[in-house]
């Protein structure tokens, strides 16, 4: 008989209501062909770049060599100068860098003996290159030119060879590295065969030929960290292990010691060179203007592409193309220079011998006596046939008709070429994680100019692999991810979205017994005021969103464990899920689908504080202190090694991450893994943040739309690049255990607000202030582009400013507290410098003086407009601010909100008519040089160009035109209700009464329309006495009671309107506690009641007595408190507003009295045509222009360099992530097959492919 789990209950009740629970919003085919197309456009890049790099500097070479035309013998000078500035390119930059770097972070100075070591090391180096450059490659042939600089790898292959065999086992690449090794040295022998059996008389020629060797060698001494770190632990040298760790320690020290030497001796051999070679370098100033153009134009092309080229190559491993975009291409490069150079050199002697049509001679020597070495110095014409012939003179000592020569050649060339293939080839099968650090993958920071393929290829990281099948490489620790929702009153829209989110999480990342996967979640939702006190009832019961909840679980299981079953197959039943009773009020523990765990905490506000604050404190103090923390002491007290336990304490502070979430966040797993890969492998990093998007609808949620846009693409951008992000939002944002649980953070997280400005600081922006915790620590906070979330706006005019107003004072609380302590931040938090604290309080500033500035430019407006004087203009436009900041000091806040609504739309009508306005005066005065043209005009190419770079939502610049006609709103409204409203500290959002103690749901809307008629009403019948309208001391006391102790119904902690669920019946409850009222709720999934652990009941009464006992009322405290926050709410407004009034006071008096000052600006038209007229620009309004440019092109530096981050990672998320089920449906293209390259654009992973606790993938 069938078990009674798999019969379906109801076989009549088959139709379904499934939510959608795909990732609908990200475009997986379009970021496909993202994909293909950067790898292409990677792939040329590195191949382009490299190939110009390599001939411009063998061009460079040529030009010197004796004999050649373009340049006159007298003037190499100049052109052995610019192979110098090549060689001292790249030090120079690693000096500057190395310098900023020693600067901005702390830098340790080095041991004696390993600034000896080092220094001696450069500077073999840095002769070897001079020699080999600057002295030797003159003198050779174009082939060999091309060819040597791959002999540079000769002491690599031989530290490859000792690296394996100290190793001690079965190496994969022992054979091809001593292959290698022989290959070059081949090559060596080759070269001096050819070049010293030539002429035996000729000295100086085989006297570069030997200079040309040893300068090789010595170049080869450059990349030995990497195989002495791995010799070092081979053979347990101490010596070695000290130098290498003091080198790894002391970098920034030791790279500008090394950098200049390297310029030092590089400047010293050719200063040396150029006398002892008969050469003057007073030609250097006499050169003439066609040959400074091909000279300046050949050494900008191989400065500018071989740092292009190197860039590229870092953006092609990180993107995790290392073969198809960084070998292969550096492989071709060398090829491909080679042909370029040979290609035109057969092609002109072709040409001379069919010119000669068997008349005479047309054998190579003939030609280059006859052509090459004959023809005089062309002072006009075309370049390019005189490189060629010059390159070709490179060839003429040399009996290209002789097999023998042309054998040599050959041999020696492809010797060293196939020496570097065979040198480099483990790189094929190197290991990358997802985000791979620069200084993991490559052990010098910066490139060889002159040897570019060579140093990109030799200086990547060296891997022992071993014979056997499983491929080793080390493997990052596993992770364990918290994720801890707070919620309180949210909708059932909103409840599906966030359970949707978390199951579909749990499929993606199943928990099976007895494997450990790379990341394990494991779910928590902590449910504030969740139960109310019911008439009959033994024990309270839980309100109707509590139930709700339960009910959605119920559904979101179902849909889940169902998902994949045709209908007549057997259907799974939900399992018994568990029910406890709790210190704090009680928990719901939910076994998902796919092995991972949900629990639901009920908390009771009579048992445990409330608010979102001390639901963050109770879940970093169960998570972090239970769940991780009291493991380690136990096993402490059991005698264990205490370095042993402290570490192992340290790895799992370090590897658990809690993601915080609001109640209504929607996400999906790429955006929680993109977040985890911040953390995994940046251990500075404390926090990092998605890009939020608010939904919705309505022009409130419009206008949001936009201004998170821009926010995101420009403020958090800006903040990643030049320091750290200032504030991580709590709805969805990804914290390091080890950070939070550091010193003065999650202890300090718990101080109960005692003076009015924490209440502001603390409880308004809960967030801000953790991150402020964090940086002040030393932790870094980071931004994600590409990790969305998706969270519910307030759609309502009220629900905005209510919401603004906590925001506003609690983000000016926060900065002014980091710019308080600049100095100490800065020495603590290597992300943060003084220079980026004073773009801060630039920022600050800013928006301290918005509400002048829109004031002023509202002035400008009516002086266009109405034609009116500009000191005219500005008294009108300060009179309705003013009139609306006197009274909001006596009226209530709704009847502020009521105003500052009718004056946002007619400033909206007027900002309208403003951009018209503009428009026409460009059309009629026949310029755009004027201050609104140019701010407007300014403003939309700005905003336009920043959506392009967001090409999935470019949509939102519709929006942009509701959020510039709100300027004046937003900007000067806002500014002063949050100021005013400063003293109000509750919530503001979400202002329902709790479910099962208010009315019903029709009568509290009915309650408002009437509030919100007599509202209206009062304001305009009793507009000549405002006492009734006034806020009295006990309105007051009641809006701080609802945060000082003895609340009575605040707002939850979420950021959006409720929608109350229907009521509830009125008649008697039939259950006596919750337990049973949950367990009544559905048969589909059985709830059976367990008790609680213990000890773990213990925990929690003590976390409740120390941390989050409900705070008794205490009358006189709160009128205390009640004049201390009016007291700061004024001295706030004081401030604030005197700042503003200075601000216009100034330009009114410069108006005034100083009229004859002007800055004159030349008139242009369309065309850019001077029109003889001039334009006169006031200094306040040219200096506003200069001061918005210079934000915003700060911003737009950060903005492109983010999003270049943005693109490698999702790129490199793309090649090594498994496919969702929805890509999984899409026909796969290729399948891996076991000892297969995955390298491919067309990557596809089989449907049970799985991860080894989190190894990087083989690229």
């Amino acid at each position: 008989m069938e078990d009674g789990k798999n019969v379906l209950k109801r076989p009549w009740d088959t139709c379904r209501e499934v939510p959608s629970l795909d990732d609908e919003q990200t475009p997986w085919k379009m970021l496909k062909l993202l994909k293909v197309l950067c790898l292409c456009v990677v792939a040329v890049a590195v191949f382009g770049l490299a190939l110009c790099s390599k001939t411009s500097f063998l061009l460079l070479v040529t030009l010197s060599n004796e004999g050649t035309k373009t340049l006159a013998d007298g003037q190499k000078p100049v052109a052995l100068l610019c192979i110098g500035c090549v060689l001292i390119a790249s030090s120079l930059l690693l000096l500057l860098k190395s310098f900023w770097k020693a600067c901005h972070k702390s830098s340790k100075m080095p041991d004696k003996r390993t600034v000896a070591t080092v220094l001696l090391v450069e500077f073999l180096v840095a002769m070897g290159a001079a020699i080999l450059t600057i002295v030797a490659m003159p003198h050779l042939d174009i082939v060999t030119n091309v060819t040597i600089l791959n002999g540079v790898a000769v002491l690599s292959t031989l530290l490859q060879v000792i690296t394996q065999c100290t190793a001690k086992e079965r190496n994969r690449f022992l054979v091809p590295s001593i292959t290698a090794f022989l290959l070059i040295l081949l090559g060596y022998v080759l070269f001096l065969f050819l070049y010293v059996t030539k002429d035996l008389t000729d000295t100086r020629r085989i006297t570069w030929a030997g200079l040309a060797v040893g300068g090789s060698v010595l170049m080869s001494f450059n990349w030995w960290e990497s195989y002495f770190k791995l010799i070092s632990k081979n053979i347990r040298s101490d010596f070695l292990t000290a130098l290498c760790e003091d080198v790894t320690a002391c970098q920034n020290v030791l790279y500008m010691l090394s950098s200049l030497l390297r310029i030092a001796v590089t400047a010293g051999v050719l200063g040396a060179y150029v006398p002892l070679d008969n050469l003057d370098w007073a030609v250097v100033t006499s050169i003439p203007s066609r040959e400074t153009r091909i000279i300046a134009i050949i050494i900008g092309v191989q400065l500018i592409s071989s740092v292009l080229c190197h860039w590229f190559s870092l953006v092609a491993c990180k993107m995790h193309a290392l073969r198809r975009c960084f070998i292969l291409p550096l492989y071709l490069a060398s090829l491909a220079v080679m042909v370029l150079f040979i290609v035109p050199v057969i092609v002109f002697h072709q040409n001379y011998r069919n010119r000669l049509n068997g008349i005479q001679s047309s054998d190579f020597a003939g030609y280059c006596n006859d052509v090459v070495d004959a023809r005089n110095q062309s002072a006009s014409g075309s370049v390019f046939p005189d490189l060629v012939l010059d390159v070709t003179h490179t060839l003429c000592f040399l009996d290209l008709s002789r097999i023998n020569d042309i054998g040599l050649l050959t041999g020696s060339a492809a010797s060293w070429w196939l020496g570097l293939v065979l040198a480099t080839v483990h790189l094929w099968f190197l290991s990358l994680f997802r985000i791979q650090r620069t200084q993991d993958l490559f052990f010098k920071r910066l490139y060889e100019g002159a040897f570019i393929e060579q140093s990109l290829l030799l200086n990547t990281r060296f891997d022992i692999k071993t014979t056997e099948k499983q491929k080793q490489f080390k493997t990052l620790d596993p992770v364990k991810v918290f994720l801890c929702a707070t919620m309180w009153h949210e909708t059932h829209d909103e409840m599906m979205n966030i359970l949707i989110s978390i199951f579909r999480l749990d499929k993606y990342r199943p928990k099976k017994e007895g494997e450990a996967g790379d990341v394990s979640f494991e779910g928590h939702i902590f449910f504030d005021d969740a139960f109310t006190d019911v008439a009959g009832s033994q024990r309270p019961h839980v309100n109707q969103y509590a139930e709700m909840l339960v009910n959605i679980i119920r559904e979101v299981y179902s849909i889940f464990l169902n998902i994949d079953n045709d209908l007549f197959k057997k259907k799974q039943q939900i399992p018994d899920q568990k029910i406890v009773t709790t210190p704090y009020g009680g928990r719901l523990v939910v076994d998902m689908p796919h092995g991972n765990s949900l629990t639901v905490h009920y908390k009771d506000k009579k048992l445990i504080r409330h608010k979102k604050r001390w639901s963050q404190v109770m879940y970093m103090y169960y998570l972090l202190g239970w769940k991780v923390s009291i493991k380690y002491f136990k096993r402490w007290g059991k005698a264990d090694v205490e370095d042993e336990l402290k570490k192992d304490f340290e790895r799992e502070k370090r590897n658990t991450y809690i993601l915080a979430l609001d109640g209504d966040t929607g996400f999906t797993p790429a955006a929680v893994m993109l977040l985890i890969d911040r953390l995994k492998l940046y251990p500075e990093v404390g926090a990092a943040c998605g890009r939020i998007h608010p939904t919705g609808s309505g022009p409130v949620v419009w206008y949001q739309k936009f201004e998170y846009a821009v926010g995101h693409w420009l403020q958090k951008t800006a903040e990643h690049v030049f320091g750290c992000v200032l504030c991580s939002p709590g709805c969805f944002s990804l914290f390091r255990a080890d950070a939070l649980m550091d010193d003065n953070v999650m202890k300090t997280y718990t101080t109960v607000s005692s003076q009015a400005q924490h209440y502001v600081q603390y409880d308004q922006g809960e967030d801000r202030w953790l991150c402020t915790l964090l940086l002040k620590q030393g932790w870094r906070v980071e931004y994600n582009a590409a990790s969305d979330a998706y969270t519910n706006a307030p759609d309502d005019f009220k629900e905005l400013y209510n919401q603004r107003r906590r925001w506003g004072p609690s983000t000016m609380a926060n900065m002014i507290d980091l710019l308080g302590c600049t100095t100490t931040l800065s020495k603590k938090n290597s992300s943060i410098s003084k220079i980026y604290m004073i773009y801060q309080l630039i920022t600050l500033v800013a928006s301290i003086l918005a509400p002048s500035t829109v004031v002023l430019m509202i002035a400008g407006t009516l002086t266009v407009v109405l034609n009116i004087g500009q000191n005219v203009s500005l008294v009108l436009a300060v009179i309705p601010p003013v009139i609306f900041l006197g009274t909001s000091f006596r009226i209530k806040a709704n009847t502020q909100i009521i105003i500052a609504a009718i004056l946002s739309i007619l400033y909206a009508f007027l900002m309208m008519i403003s951009a018209i306005t503009i428009i026409g005066s460009i059309v009629k005065d026949q310029t755009i040089l004027t201050p609104s043209s140019i701010f407007l005009i300014f403003l939309a190419l700005f905003y336009v160009i920043t959506a392009l770079l967001h090409p999935q939502e470019i949509g939102l610049v519709c929006f942009g035109f509701i959020y510039i006609i709100c300027i004046p709103s937003a900007y000067l409204l806002l500014s002063i209700y949050s100021i005013v409203n400063m003293n109000n500290v509750s919530w503001g959002t979400r202002e329902t009464a709790p479910a099962g103690r208010g009315g019903p749901a029709p009568q509290a809307k009915a309650e408002k329309v009437s509030q919100f008629r007599s509202s209206i009403r009062r304001f305009f019948s009793q507009s000549k006495c405002c006492r009734r309208l006034c806020l009295t001391d006990e309105a007051d006391k009641r809006i701080v009671s609802q945060d000082v102790p003895s609340e009575q119904h605040e707002p939850g902690p979420q950021n959006s309107i409720v929608m109350e669920p229907r009521p509830g019946p009125a008649f008697p409850p039939p259950h006596q506690n919750w337990v049973a009222q949950l367990q009544s709720l559905s048969d589909d999934m059985n709830l059976k009641e367990n008790e609680l652990d213990e000890e773990e009941g213990k925990f929690f009464r003590e976390l409740t007595a120390k941390y989050l006992q409900p705070i008794p009322e205490d009358k006189k405290k709160q009128d205390k408190m009640v004049k201390k926050l009016r007291e700061l709410r004024n001295k706030m407004s004081l401030i604030y507003f005197m700042i503003n009034a200075f601000w216009l006071v100034a330009t009114f008096t410069l108006q005034l009295f100083d009229t004859n000052i002007y800055i004159k600006v030349p008139k242009i038209n369309f065309e850019l045509e001077f029109t003889g007229e001039y334009i006169f620009i006031e200094p306040v309004a040219f200096m506003f222009i200069l001061s918005f440019a210079l934000l915003v092109t700060i911003q737009l530096i950060g903005m492109l360099y983010h999003r270049m981050g943005t693109l490698i990672h999702y790129v490199a998320f793309l090649s090594t992530e498994p496919m969702s089920d929805k890509q999984r449906r899409l026909p796969p293209i290729k399948k891996i097959v076991d000892g297969e390259s995955d390298d491919f654009d067309d990557l596809s992973f089989e449907g049970d492919f799985r991860r080894r606790l989190n190894t990087g993938t083989l690229v």
